[in-house]
């Protein structure tokens, strides 16, 4: 037998490297993904009309003559214990106790997405994060630029930075579009983490002095919180109350006491065990949600969109550097760069759009993430709390840019509603009838089975159709030729 050397043995194929698949973003969703976020979505729309009804009222109410002092009054009413440092005005109670159950659901939002969202992937948590925080750094640009050139402070460089998710909704809910869940979650998801940055904002910033054993004591109410939590003690009794302990203690340690609301939001599990159909964040979260977005957040536009309008403060908004800034920064800032970040971080990171969307509709969503109320308004009093009238007119300009940006994204998206609507009746399509979009089971072949059950019986259906029409035909042109031929054929 003939040895085989070496050089008779034919050189290994080395396969041809492939080039790796470009990333998509803004494409479908998972199908619990989509149920989160629609439920989700569901309840901060509803929240949301409320909150927008909530800052027309308030501004009646502010700008009628004979209610403007009652409006005055009741927003200025005092109650609650002194001894415990809690002898606070009716617009500080909403500011800052119902504020800190809507931070908290924003921290139980950011564990979540952190746990068992968008975010927890490094490179799917890229994109949204690097586009929320150049939506918060450009507007801080442009507010500094507008106030270095107009000779304006620039103490206010945090008023625009926020955008306002539930507003943002009933936006979409007024002008009735159709907009897909890809681009509702990217919204959701950069609102997740706009307020986290939010907060963060809001801790370092605006505390001024630390009483530390009101914080010391607010640090161990946690620590039993996380305890209580870990150990699996259940029971609102138990939660309610220590949650009102540490929120007292965090409001008289000088850190803004809805960062409480984000701590206790932040330590609850919203990961899945063995034989639990929700999580307790997601349970919590579906408990709490519905009081947040339809009491807590309108309560709080109540009390601080009521500011008093005139042709002269109306005009003041866009002369003022500060106010010009405000406006510019949500109008201009959050646009550019929300649309900015996405684009450079596709363009960096070899991720492609979704097919379906082009770049116009990221500009949209974008656009419309330059409605920031809330959060903006509550930055504003804490910025400008030693100077009602530039505080009554920074909210103003919040409001205006707030309603023009809300303006320009109407039209941005309905020029593409058409679109919108055919991809949503596409997510929604459930032919086979069985609680599932059919786009989520493709690769099911137990429901391409089903289809071609259900094509079958349709087929023969429109077989028997057809061929009882056909008869019908039939016999209607053999009654037509026989009165033909009994016709008296002579003339007339």
């Amino acid at each position: 037998m003939r040895s085989v050397l070496p050089t008779d043995r034919s050189p290994p194929t080395v396969p041809t490297p492939r080039p790796t698949p470009a990333r998509r973003f803004l494409g479908r969703l998972s199908l619990p993904e989509r149920t989160y976020v629609a439920d989700a979505l569901r309840t901060e729309t509803v929240g949301g009309v409320l909150l927008l009804c909530a800052a027309v009222a308030a501004l009646i109410w502010a700008n009628i003559p004979a209610l403007g002092g009652s409006y005055l009054r009741v927003s200025d009413f005092h109650f609650g214990p002194s001894a415990l440092g809690l002898h606070l005005s009716v617009a500080h109670w909403a500011a800052d106790g119902l504020l800190a159950v809507f931070f908290f659901v924003a921290g139980v939002e950011l564990k979540r997405e952190l746990v068992a969202g968008d975010l927890r992937d490094p490179k799917a948590a890229a994109l949204p994060v690097v586009a929320a925080l150049c939506g918060m750094a450009v507007p801080a640009i442009v507010y500094a630029l507008t106030n270095a050139v107009g000779g304006g402070g620039l103490g206010g460089w945090a008023v625009p930075t926020a955008t306002d998710i539930a507003f943002a909704l009933a936006v979409l809910a007024v002008i009735g579009t159709s907009l897909p869940s890809a681009l509702r979650a990217f919204l959701l998801t950069l609102a997740v983490v706009d307020d986290l940055f939010a907060i963060l904002i809001i801790a370092v910033f605006f505390t001024s002095s630390i009483n530390l054993v009101a914080l010391a004591g607010a640090v161990v109410g946690l620590a039993v919180f996380w305890l209580l939590l870990r150990k699996g003690v259940r029971g609102w009794y138990v939660y309610v109350p220590l949650a009102l302990v540490i929120w007292g203690l965090m409001y008289n340690s000088g850190v803004h006491a809805t960062i409480a609301g984000v701590a206790m939001g932040l330590m609850l599990r919203c990961t899945t065990r063995e034989g639990e159909p929700h999580s307790p964040g997601e349970h919590v979260e579906h408990l709490v949600r519905p009081l947040s977005a339809g009491l807590a957040v309108p309560l709080f536009a109540l009390f601080s969109a009521g500011v008093t309008l005139s042709g002269g403060a109306l005009g003041d908004v866009f002369t003022r550097p500060e106010t010009l800034g405000v406006v510019l920064g949500l109008v201009v800032g959050k646009a550019v760069g929300i649309f900015g970040g996405t684009w450079l971080t596709a363009r960096f990171t070899r991720a492609s759009l979704s097919d379906d969307l082009e770049w116009a509709d990221v500009f949209a969503v974008a656009t419309l993430a330059g409605i920031g109320f809330t959060v903006s308004l509550l930055i504003g009093e804490l910025t400008f709390a030693g100077d009602a009238a530039l505080t009554d007119e920074v909210k103003a300009a919040v409001l205006t840019g707030s309603l023009i940006a809300a303006l320009l994204a109407t039209v941005l998206l309905k020029i593409r509603n058409a679109k919108y609507r055919r991809m949503c009746e596409a997510e929604e399509r459930d032919e086979d009838l069985d609680g599932i979009p059919d786009i989520y089971e493709q690769d099911d072949p137990a429901y391409h089975l089903r289809m071609a059950e259900l094509l079958e019986h349709k087929a023969a259906e429109h077989r028997r159709l057809a061929e009882e029409t056909a008869a019908a035909a039939r016999h209607g042109s053999a009654e037509v030729a026989g009165g033909a031929g009994d016709r008296d054929d002579r003339p007339a």
